[in-house]
């Protein structure tokens, strides 16, 4: 990683600042957490924040303020939602075990669920993090093609196993990729000029053949379909197909990382692949799905799934309990009673409308990107070098605002924009009030 280039758990951290000047309440906390948590802790802004509840997309910190949550997309239907709070509450008082016995909420959770999938994708595996989702999803694809190696883009993150940071580019601070692991340029136009779809379609093909040539066969090529971490790309739908037709040919297959794109968030339907008009071998779920409660998923073609289990059993304790389940189903009834699908798209579209409208009185604006509730917004210099510094200085100048809100892409210069899907159109109206008065 190059020194200007920025992990993605660095940008924004608080880091080994001094805790002069921070309230005293905060400080203490900061001071307890480094003793107890080390090297390990990640904690946001110049000023960390001691949040002590969350409603809807707004959070209420120790310092009496309520800020407008532009940032966690975990919270999926909204913080705090009575649907998911009762669900968790009414299952955890009644039966909460492991899956090795039978219970209705389960079975009812993944019929419900499935149906959201092209016919074909008909099992699902429940697993706890996305990262364990992800780990399981290169041990299928691996035994699926015969193959070890797999193709992902050079900012990509995919979660935090052993096997899952190695196909996690930008986790790494130092050094890079194993050798089986293979990347490519995100989807920039800056990249790949007005040839999207041929040109992201011939680096996965390079990228095939140079692991070819040091005697590795693909196993896979793996996207979040968002592309979250690269800086948000997700335009022109329909680009992605060529490359998971080179994959395939190469005898790999396509693992579709919805952890970010999934459930509503792109206002296109319930899942990212869908505008691409592809069908995954594999597709993995997380953080939105149980709405803060641990749940995550795997879901494949019965083929796959019986051929891994062949040679491997798999089971996770707590993934397909009755509380984790339960908080899942709650997750996508509210997203259908709430219509979150259709205010993502609406309410995304008028989001970006004000973007671009603001985008055209600010020349460092460089560009609008993403779909629905995912958007980025890169910055750059007159010289056209990234401006890591003015996302940098929007994060915590929105934090001022009440405002919370991250950044993305390899040098931390584009403004990352996912709000609980619960948001409102007067919500994104504050939050680009905001930017004009910081940026004009």
């Amino acid at each position: 990683m190059s020194s200007r280039e920025k992990q993605i758990l660095a940008l924004n951290a608080f880091g080994d600042r001094p805790l002069t000047g921070l309230a005293e309440d905060v400080s203490a906390l900061v001071a307890r957490r480094r003793k107890s948590f080390g090297a390990a802790s990640v904690l946001f802004y110049e000023e960390p924040l001691k949040m002590l509840r969350a409603e809807g997309a707004r959070m209420y910190a120790s310092d009496g303020r309520a800020y407008l949550d532009f940032y966690n997309n975990v919270p999926t239907v909204g913080h705090c939602h009575p649907k998911v709070v009762e669900a968790v509450q009414k299952q955890i008082e009644t039966l909460n075990i492991h899956s090795r016995y039978l219970f209705d909420i389960s079975h009812d959770y993944a019929e419900k669920l499935l149906a959201t999938y092209p016919a074909a994708l008909s099992n699902l595996v429940l697993v706890c993090t996305g990262s364990e989702a992800n780990d399981l999803a290169l041990r299928i694809a691996r035994k699926a093609s015969g193959g070890t190696g797999f193709v992902v883009t050079e900012t990509a993150y995919h979660g935090n196993t052993a096997a899952v940071t190695e196909v996690s580019p930008s986790s790494y601070k130092t050094g890079a990729p194993p050798a089986h692991v293979r990347t490519v340029p995100a989807p920039d136009p800056a990249i790949y000029g007005m040839d999207i779809v041929g040109g992201f379609a011939a680096a996965v093909e390079e990228a095939i053949a140079a692991m070819k040539a040091d005697g590795i066969e693909p196993a896979g090529l793996l996207v979040d379909t968002i592309f979250s971490s690269d800086g948000v790309y997700a335009d022109p739908p329909g680009f992605l197909a060529p490359a998971v037709e080179v994959m395939r040919r190469s005898g790999g297959v396509y693992i579709a990382d919805e952890v970010q794109p999934g459930f509503a968030r792109t206002g296109a339907g319930m899942w990212g692949f869908a505008r691409h008009g592809v069908e995954p071998d594999i597709v993995t779920m997380g953080k939105p799905m149980g709405n803060g409660y641990p749940i995550a998923g795997l879901v494949t073609r019965p083929e796959l799934l019986s051929a891994f289990c062949d040679d491997f059993g798999y089971f996770n304790t707590f993934a397909a309990s009755p509380v984790a389940t339960a908080a899942a189903m709650a997750v996508l009834e509210a997203i259908e009673e709430d219509g979150l699908i259709a205010n993502a798209a609406r309410v995304g579209a008028h989001l970006t409308q004000r973007l671009e409208a603001l985008r055209q009185q600010v020349p460092t604006m460089a560009a609008v990107r993403g779909a629905g509730l995912y958007l980025g917004v890169e910055f750059r210099t007159a010289d056209d070098e990234p401006a890591p510094e003015i996302a940098t200085g929007l994060i915590n100048g929105l934090r001022e605002h009440g405002i919370l809100i991250g950044a993305a892409g390899r040098y931390g210069n584009t403004l990352k924009i996912r709000p609980p899907l619960c948001v409102t159109e007067a919500d994104t109206d504050l939050l680009v009030d905001a930017m004009a008065d910081l940026l004009t």
